[in-house]
């Protein structure tokens, strides 16, 4: 049985979504001035649920007939809903019940208030965060103490709102007694009386960053978005969680756990700092490392919480449980998201796993165009509503009911057993441990001994909070390379600022800390670490040569003498962050070793990751070594990636040239002043053709090959030579265009597998499908719809060249119609020997682990 249920042809998806009539020879039909909002029969749903139009928001450009576009949605101890405009004023909405027919009546809201981008109905009051020149948390309520809210009220206003990454959503805490307030990064932290995250956030890169390239918040400084607690009368604030991109909404589960979908940023595609939007368990104190330009965290760094699941691209925005909803357990405890962007909301079904959670996304609705905006589940009648519009498109109520045929019972909590059940206990333990007004820190330097990774972070977060006296020496004495590393990364940061955090009077950070905590890590034998030691262990070293400054000569003496036998790894995570810290320390052989790992890379994200480092080296360069990495910026000029993705290459060329000596400008005049067109480099080895493969031809191979014996680097290699890595993510690295390839192997077989490489379009994804545009002046478009403004369409027609956009003029569309074809090319393995074949394959099933049995010799 399919999944999801087909409901309209193309032709019928155009006829409804732009409400045009069939195109002839004769004088076309005028099209309507506002036609109506996107039409359900258009939309692929759930199997078993019903989508159905409610009101289809009027827009005129007579400000007496519109009601606008609206962003944001609540419903009142009645169960109507109120609703707003993201540039105009709030409506409350009366719905017929579920299979009753009936006009919605809509009333303004008279209070002089609007431009909402969060709403809620608590303590017989509406609580507004406006988005707009005055930003802020209001609360509105009825002078006469009846239905009339014409009362408002200011209980805190932002700095830095107005944007689309403002301030956005006000939720009710599981205490039942204060709200949960969420804002975007270009809101500035304002004042809190009390916090569970320590404030010694910094910017803690150890090289200069590279600014945005289209100069997006440069300047600006972390830790980025944040979640507040807030009482009532909005008198008392509580810093709960900070470093996000720009979450527009968030949500709790029954067992009291915050979650969140955090955008990307789709200029940084197929830059090692791009970042998938994503889904995050939000534990209290904890960052999530949102930094501006290039400075975005990677997910391994031991000072940031790592996502529950990678979404992909897509502009995050209203989120919800379906808690009260009249659907199947299943979709009861879902944790149901909206992508603006694709027009696709999620059923995203968690799992405890550890300390945290796992998850599955399942495609809910979706719909072209489908602007997603908001959700809830009315408490009172059990439907879910949904929004649709933004940025004046076209917007529309919607609701979900279940016609099915399974339970609708209230789902029952089903208890947490195991390893997830005792971790998760655990880190509740080691939080509520830390908010001790007289804390145990030996106790807690005990359970981060059995705690998971996410545990330790909540433990990092708990000593931060405290006197450093009381526990530093523990830090120190810590045996156990997974407790040291957050205990001495805590050290670091309440023992000296970040420099771009500075205030004034600021006492100069104490050299001998640094020398405890460079002996401290010199304990561990780098080479019997795991992966994610070594990685935990240098980013300890970034943050503490960032905040002390750098090394004496006998300290970097020592440093060296260390790591250069450990330089390069076989985790090229490790190399990249590795050869920042010899590149800081000025090292004369991380010339020549950095050029190998650049020209060695197999991917453009790795290979921009070791350029960047790079740039910032003096010493140890060659004549030979100068002219290869110039070559490189000529070779990098014709890979793709977003908007930024140009600029930010010249940003670390302009870096590198400002280390060139007189004599070097010199020498690479030419090469630093010629255009790429012109330049001709010693072409790639091209790849002979093989053979076209049919499944049949790789059959038996795959039986018998996948066992053992296959080669985990070459894997990667072909991954990056068949183009793969241009549009899949895999392992934390590659575009996002399609899918993330990471967990295909629990999904699929390798025989499925391999059938979806050699034909693409026997079954393409929903999420990553094609449309096909016809245009009134008869030109043909294909591509995926990536952005809505107003009627302006953006559709990507290229997946290699993730930055590139067709902009349509909604007006001038005749027909559009989902398209059969994929956007991912055939013949990719054309060139590949049957050897190959089966490298690739395993390197693809084993989730990007080399320890993987089909690797074994």
């Amino acid at each position: 049985m399919t999944r999801f249920r087909h409901c309209a042809t193309g032709l019928a998806l155009s006829a409804v979504l732009f409400a045009l009539s069939p195109v002839s020879t004769a004088q076309p039909a005028k099209k309507p001035v506002d036609p109506p909002a996107t039409d359900p029969a258009t939309m692929k749903v759930a199997k078993g649920f019903k989508v159905e139009l409610i009101f289809s928001v009027p827009q005129s450009s007579d400000p007496k007939k519109t009601m606008g576009s609206w962003v944001s949605m609540c419903a009142d101890a009645k169960g109507r809903l109120i609703v707003s405009d993201q540039y105009g004023a709030l409506y409350r909405v009366t719905v017929s019940p579920p299979g009753v027919k009936g006009v919605p009546a809509i009333e303004k809201i008279p209070a002089a208030i609007g431009s909402a981008q969060g709403l809620l109905w608590a303590f017989d009051s509406l609580y507004v965060v406006v988005n707009a020149s005055k930003s802020g948390l209001y609360r509105v309520t009825s002078s006469k103490k009846d239905d009339t809210l014409d009362t408002v009220e200011l209980l805190r206003a932002f700095e830095g709102g107005g944007g689309e990454h403002g301030p956005h959503a006000v939720l009710m805490n599981p205490d039942g007694k204060r709200l949960t307030v969420v804002c975007g990064n270009q809101t500035k932290i304002t004042k809190f009386d009390t916090t569970k995250v320590a404030p010694v956030w910094g910017e803690d890169h150890l090289l200069p960053r590279v600014p945005d390239g289209n100069g997006f918040m440069k300047g600006v400084m972390g830790p980025g978005g944040a979640m507040y607690n807030v009482s009532p009368d909005g008198k008392n604030w509580e810093l709960f969680s900070v470093g996000f991109r720009n979450q527009y909404d968030a949500a709790y589960n029954k067992a009291g756990d915050l979650f969140t979908y955090d955008a990307d940023m789709e200029w940084d595609f197929n830059t090692p700092w791009y970042r998938p939007t994503r889904v995050c368990f939000v534990p209290p104190g904890s960052e999530f490392g949102w930094r501006n330009g290039a400075g975005k965290y990677p997910v391994f760094y031991p000072d940031t919480a790592p996502p529950v699941v990678n979404v992909g691209p897509g502009s995050p925005t209203g989120v919800c449980f379906g808690y009260g909803a009249k659907f199947p357990a299943k979709y009861q405890d879902a944790f149901f998201i909206c992508d603006w962007s694709y027009g696709k909301l999620y059923a995203t079904h968690l799992t405890p796993n550890g300390s945290t959670y796992k998850a599955e996304l399942e495609e809910f609705v979706t719909g072209t165009p489908l602007p997603l905006t908001d959700i809830i589940i009315n408490p009172v009648d059990g439907a879910m509503y949904f929004t649709i519009g933004g940025r004046k498109t076209k917007s529309g109520l919607y609701r979900v009911t279940y016609v099915g045929t399974e339970s609708t019972e209230p789902s029952q909590p089903q208890p947490v057993g195991g390893d997830a059940g005792k971790q998760q206990e655990l880190r509740k333990d080691i939080a509520a441990a830390g908010e001790a007004k007289q804390p145990e820190f030996k106790k807690i330097f005990e359970m981060m001994e059995g705690a998971d990774r996410v545990g330790r972070m909540q433990a990092r977060t708990a000593l931060e909070l405290h006197p450093k006296g009381d526990w530093h020496q523990l830090a120190l004495n810590a045996q156990n390379p997974d407790v040291a590393t957050q205990a001495l990364l805590a050290l670091v940061r309440v023992s000296a600022s970040c420099p771009f955090h500075l205030k004034p009077g600021t006492p100069k950070p104490d050299p001998i800390v640094r020398a405890k905590v460079l002996d401290a890590l010199a304990r561990f034998d780098f080479a019997k670490l795991t992966d994610e030691q070594k990685l935990d262990v240098v980013r300890v070293y970034h943050v503490l040569f960032n905040r002390f400054g750098p090394p004496t000569a006998d300290e970097r003496k020592a440093w060296l003498a260390k790591y250069a036998p450990a330089f390069p790894d076989k985790n090229r995570f490790v190399n990249g962050e590795l050869l920042q810290v010899f590149v800081y320390l000025q090292d004369e052989k991380a010339a020549s070793i950095g050029m190998k790992l650049l020209k060695d890379a197999p991917t453009q994200e790795e290979q921009i990751e070791y350029a960047r480092a790079l740039r910032m080296l003096n010493t140890g360069w060659t004549p030979e070594l100068r002219t290869g990495y110039f070559e490189w910026f000529v070779k990098a000029a014709a890979y793709k990636g977003g908007s930024s993705f140009g600029k930010f290459l010249k940003l670390i060329r302009d870096d590198a040239i400002v280390t060139l000596t007189p004599s070097e400008k010199t020498a690479l005049k030419d090469l630093i002043n010629a255009d790429p067109a012109t330049v001709k480099l010693p072409p790639e080895p091209a790849r002979p053709f093989v053979k076209a493969y049919k499944l049949t031809d790789l059959t038996d191979a795959l039986d018998k090959g996948l066992k053992s014996g296959r080669d985990y680097d070459r894997g990667r290699k072909l991954f990056a030579a068949g183009k793969c890595f241009a549009c899949h993510r895999f392992d934390g690295e590659g575009g996002s265009n399609a899918p993330d390839l990471t967990g295909v192997a629990g999904r699929f077989s390798a025989r499925d597998l391999l059938e979806s490489i050699l034909d693409p379009s026997k079954e393409v994804s929903d999420q990553y499908a094609a449309v096909e545009i016809r245009t009134t002046d008869d030109r043909v478009i294909a591509g995926r719809i990536v952005n809505l403004n107003a009627d302006n369409v953006m559709v990507n027609t290229n997946m290699l060249d993730p930055g590139s956009a067709v902009t349509v003029d909604r007006k001038a569309i005749e027909s559009m119609r989902p398209s059969k074809v994929s956007m991912m090319p055939t013949g990719l393995l054309d060139t590949f020997k049957e050897d190959e074949v089966l490298d690739l394959m395993a390197y693809v099933l084993s989730r990007g682990d080399r320890n993987n049995a089909a690797f074994k010799k």
